[in-house]
């Protein structure tokens, strides 16, 4: 039995991040250049096989000034690592509709396992008959597992920068 391909429509999908400042607001942002591949057995998504990069320096948090701080050697080095990459190791079945993908993260030159909660929105074909898929990502990294270390004390204890960094994604993929 041969595989489907599925290719991200990012016109319908987007990759966003929130971080605590100060210890007191989240500051938000988002990766405007990404793409998603993914082969299932069925349209079900049994035994997916995915894999998602984003360009790091596509970042974009509404400040230039911190969008450039996090694309600087501080942070993603975005010059000398280009990409951040996830392939994933296992999608299991949670509670219907609900999955847990489990992979590798490749942040910098740094490679470690991370988990996500998946809701699986369902399939459905467009006005124009193309099959699409639906999904819902949360998930939580700490960036200084990945290399990514900058920091500031704050006078009153803590720190500028949290560890933890939320991640979520509203993903659309197409049956090639």
């Amino acid at each position: 039995m041969s595989k489907l391909n599925w290719n991200l429509d990012a016109a319908h999908s987007e990759v966003n991040f929130k971080v605590k400042h100060m210890m007191i607001t989240n500051v938000n942002g988002k990766f405007t250049n990404f793409d998603v591949k993914a082969t299932s057995e069925n349209e079900n998504f049994e035994n997916p096989e995915i894999e998602f990069t984003a360009n790091t320096a596509s970042i974009d948090t509404g400040s230039e000034q911190r969008d450039q701080h996090l694309k600087s050697a501080d942070f993603f080095d975005a010059e000398k690592f280009p990409n951040l990459h996830f392939k994933s190791k296992s999608f299991k079945k949670a509670a219907d509709g609900n999955y847990v993908l489990e992979g590798d993260m490749k942040i910098k030159d740094v490679v470690k396992p991370v988990s996500f909660k998946i809701e699986h929105s369902g399939l459905h074909k467009d006005p124009w008959g193309n099959m699409k898929a639906g999904f819902s990502i949360e998930g939580k990294i700490n960036r200084k597992d990945f290399g990514l270390t900058w920091n500031a004390a704050l006078e009153s204890g803590g720190a500028l920068v949290s560890e933890d960094v939320k991640l979520n994604a509203e993903i659309q993929l197409a049956k090639a």
